[in-house]
């Protein structure tokens, strides 16, 4: 599984899709959680700012990434 390494808790989950390039901008990244195409910890999640801690497993794009204090 792919590893994403934050180095403070929590981060914003849109900011960890922003901050890894995974999308262009922080609007863009709220309007694709916002319309369900995220999960986290195998759920669909829709809160633009839900706090993301080490262990939390974020699935973007199809591809599941582990998140990691660093």
């Amino acid at each position: 599984m792919n590893e994403v390494i934050i180095n403070k808790e929590p981060v914003e989950l849109y900011k960890i899709l922003k901050f890894q390039g995974w999308l262009s901008s922080g609007g863009e990244a709220k309007n694709v959680i916002a319309d369900g195409h995220v999960l986290v910890n195998g759920q669909i999640e829709t809160q633009k700012r839900k706090k993301i801690v080490g262990g939390d497993v974020i699935e973007f794009d199809g591809v599941k990434y582990t998140v990691k204090l660093g």
